[in-house]
């Protein structure tokens, strides 16, 4: 089973529109993958859902958060890194991949992608990342 880490855009995309991101986090439902998930991230992403752009209610916030803790493995960085000076915040997202071990990051965030990798874990888009599969999931309540 491959050990995977999102970026907190991926999570956003995915709760938000569905399509491939959601393919991602249907993969990790169904046992397929091991998504790691760190409180920094999921943070950001219930920031981002409530904040002036999506104006999530706190229920689905609520709702969103216990969905992605029951996919996910929690994972507790014990690496503090500064790698992306361009933004910051993307440093959590290379934390939690050391810390889980992963074995890709899957982003759409161009300071990521720009790695291409780091300390051997590859870095690729959700596309990429499903090539094998053919069709994005809706989201449906």
């Amino acid at each position: 089973m491959n050990r995977v880490t999102a970026d907190s855009n991926v999570f956003i995309s995915a709760l938000r529109f569905g399509g491939k991101p959601l393919t991602l986090l249907k993969l990790a439902q169904d046992g397929y993958v091991d998504l790691a998930l760190t409180d920094d991230i999921l943070a950001e992403v219930l920031r981002v859902l409530a904040g002036p752009k999506f104006r999530w209610t706190p229920e689905r916030l609520q709702e969103s958060a216990t969905f992605l803790r029951s996919i996910t493995s929690h994972v507790f960085p014990t690496e503090a890194l500064s790698v992306i000076t361009a933004d910051p915040t993307d440093d959590h997202i290379l934390e939690c991949a050391v810390a889980a071990n992963s074995e890709v990051i899957v982003s759409g965030d161009k300071h990521l992608l720009g790695l291409g990798s780091f300390r051997g874990i590859e870095i690729v888009t959700v596309s990429e990342f499903l090539r094998p599969i053919s069709r994005p999931v809706r989201w449906s309540r």
